[in-house]
């Protein structure tokens, strides 16, 4: 993935707006306190995404539907003109999602798609930005079902401490011939993995490491 500074920093700002504007709003609003995460974490990760250009992102919602991280996501494809799938079980409203979304004029910016996760993601191929929930009890399974980028991709696990086996993306894909990946710990029981896929023992595109700084 090419590396667009001037989508991270877009991205960051408009997260961190977003973040200003309504994130002191009761918890309520989101559904409860847990799905409150840190705005840091979300502007990192709307930069990131943004800033790796990723042109398909998929996130795997709990039943609890709408979450910062989907506003995240949800900004970083304004910018990069992607495509962001939030996958829903079928007691979701989906209109309800959209409703939430459009609080921020991002509901046109989220494709929302009822059904088995497991069964849908199998349907995308080369994914660059994954967001998977460990509420949803399939997630071990979709660890090592869900395609991505063979150039580069990452990973999103959140809620990974309220499982007892509390195993991460990258604990599964290690396992696989010829992967290389990188894990970050970020806010609250979440674990961010970077992949990238290997030939012959050689890397198919080498990564820089990447900053932003902002200047007053």
């Amino acid at each position: 993935m090419k590396w667009s500074p001037q989508d991270a920093m877009e991205a960051y700002l408009q997260t961190l707006q977003v973040c200003k504007d309504h994130y002191n709003q009761d918890c309520t609003e989101y559904g409860g306190a847990t799905k409150c995460i840190q705005p840091q974490c979300m502007e990192f990760i709307s930069a990131l995404a943004a800033g790796n250009q990723a042109k398909l992102m998929v996130q795997i919602l709990s039943n609890e539907g709408v979450n910062p991280l989907t506003i995240a996501l949800a900004v970083a494809a304004k910018h990069t003109g992607g495509r962001f799938i939030c996958v829903l079980d079928q007691q979701q409203d989906m209109e309800d999602c959209k409703a939430q979304l459009s609080c921020y004029d991002l509901e046109d910016k989220v494709e929302f798609v009822h059904g088995n996760p497991c069964e849908i993601v199998i349907q995308f191929k080369s994914i660059d930005f994954a967001v998977i929930d460990c509420k949803f009890e399939d997630h071990l399974k979709l660890f090592k079902t869900i395609d991505v980028n063979p150039r580069g991709s990452i990973v999103l696990v959140s809620n990974l401490v309220r499982r007892r086996n509390g195993v991460s993306f990258g604990e599964v894909v290690r396992r696989k011939k010829g992967v290389e990946y990188v894990t970050l710990h970020i806010g609250q029981g979440m674990v961010l993995t970077r992949i990238g896929f290997t030939c012959n023992g050689h890397e198919t595109r080498r990564y820089k490491r990447f900053h932003v700084t902002f200047e007053s």
